[in-house]
C-alpha cells in the first residue's frame, strides 16, 4: 500500500513537472513573438526598415538573454535562437528588451545585425521546404563567386598584410551573412547618426542624403564593410575564434545595391547615387572568379583531381596552400 502511494505521488510528480515545463516554453514562445511583434512596430514608428523584419513570423526566433562575454549577440541558425546581452533588457534584468528609442546608436546596430541574421535563417528555411527568394538566390551566387576564395587579414592591426584563402561551404556562407549584417547594422547605425530629429528619412532629398553618402564612401574606401567567419579547422580556431575578410575582399557594390533595394527599403533613385559612389571607390576589390569557373573548380577537385592539375594552371599551389591554412 505504502509503495503504491509513493508510486501515484512520483508519478503525479512528473505529469506536473511536465506540465510547468510546456507551459514555460510556451510563455517564453508567447513571450518572443510579442517581442518581435514590438521590435517590428518601435522600429516602423523610428522611421527605420522594417518590411523584411515584417516578412518573419512572429513566432519564429527565440529571444534569450544572457550576460555574454566574448560578443555583444549572437544568432544560432537552425535554432531560430537571438541571445542578446542583458544590458539591452529593462534595467538589466534580462526580461525584455528596452523601447528601442531608449537603446544607443551603437546597440541598434547591433540589434539589426541580428535582425537581418534571423531574416536570412527563414530564408534558409524557406528554402529548405522548396520556396525561392530571389535575395537568397542571388546570395548563393554570391556565395560561390565571392566568398569561396578571398583574402583575408591574419593579425587584425595589419590591414595591409593579406593572405588567400580558400573557404569551406559553411565557412563561406558564414563568411557572408556576416558581412551583409555588418552592412544593415552599419546602415541604421549611420542613419541614426545623422539624424536631427527622430523621424528623419533618408528617402527625404536633403544634407542627410548627401551626408550619408560621404558616409558611406568613406567607410568602403576604409574597407569597414566586410564579413568575418570562424575557421572550421580545429586547430586554426585555436588560435582565432574568427578570421576577419581584408578590405580588398568587403561587400562589392552589386551586392550593397541588393541589400539597398531590397531588405534596406531605399528608393531605386538614391540606390544609383551610392552605387555611382561605390564605382569611385571599388577600384581595388578582390576580383572573384566566375560562377562558371568556380563551380568547374568544384567540380574538378571533388570529381576530377587529376583532370584539375592538367587544366587549371596553378591549381596545385591552391590545393596546397588549402591544406596547409585551413
Amino acid at each position: 500500500m505504502k509503495r503504491s502511494i509513493l508510486l501515484a505521488l512520483a508519478a503525479l510528480s512528473l505529469c506536473l513537472s511536465a506540465t510547468a515545463v510546456a507551459a514555460e516554453g510556451g510563455d517564453q514562445s508567447a513571450s518572443s513573438a510579442h517581442l518581435w511583434k514590438q521590435i517590428t512596430e518601435e522600429a516602423e514608428g523610428l522611421g527605420l526598415p522594417t518590411q523584411f523584419l515584417k516578412a518573419v513570423p512572429t513566432d519564429f526566433v527565440h529571444f534569450e538573454f544572457d550576460d555574454l562575454q566574448a560578443f555583444a549577440a549572437e544568432y544560432h541558425l537552425g535554432d531560430h535562437r537571438m541571445v542578446l546581452n542583458r544590458t539591452l533588457t529593462f534595467n538589466v534584468a534580462g526580461r525584455t528588451l528596452k523601447p528601442l528609442a531608449r537603446l544607443t546608436h551603437a546597440e541598434m546596430e547591433t540589434l539589426y545585425h541580428e535582425l537581418f541574421h534571423a531574416y536570412m535563417d527563414y530564408l534558409m528555411t524557406l528554402e529548405a521546404q522548396g520556396q525561392t527568394n530571389p535575395l537568397l538566390i542571388f546570395a548563393r551566387e554570391q556565395q560561390r563567386c565571392r566568398y569561396g576564395a578571398v583574402l583575408i587579414t591574419p593579425v587584425v592591426q595589419r590591414r595591409s598584410e593579406t593572405e588567400e584563402r580558400f573557404l569551406s561551404e559553411h565557412e563561406s556562407w558564414e563568411a557572408l551573412n556576416e558581412a551583409w549584417a555588418v552592412f544593415v547594422g552599419w546602415t541604421v547605425w549611420s542613419q541614426l547618426e545623422l539624424r536631427q530629429r527622430p523621424d528623419r528619412s533618408l528617402q527625404k532629398r536633403g544634407k542627410n542624403r548627401d551626408a550619408w553618402l560621404r558616409r558611406l564612401e568613406d567607410a568602403d574606401r576604409e574597407g569597414k564593410l566586410r564579413g568575418y567567419y570562424e575557421p572550421e579547422e580545429p586547430a586554426e580556431r585555436s588560435v582565432t575564434r574568427k578570421r576577419f575578410l581584408a578590405p580588398q575582399s568587403r561587400l562589392s557594390k552589386e551586392e550593397i545595391e541588393r541589400l539597398m533595394v531590397g531588405p534596406l527599403e531605399f528608393s531605386a533613385e538614391f540606390v544609383k547615387q551610392a552605387v555611382r559612389v561605390l564605382t569611385r571607390t571599388q577600384t581595388n576589390v578582390h576580383p572573384s572568379m566566375s560562377c562558371q569557373l568556380t563551380l568547374q573548380l568544384l567540380e574538378y577537385t571533388v570529381f576530377y583531381p587529376l583532370m584539375a592539375r592538367t587544366h587549371l594552371p596553378g591549381y596545385r599551389s591552391h590545393e596546397a596552400g588549402r591544406t596547409r591554412l585551413l
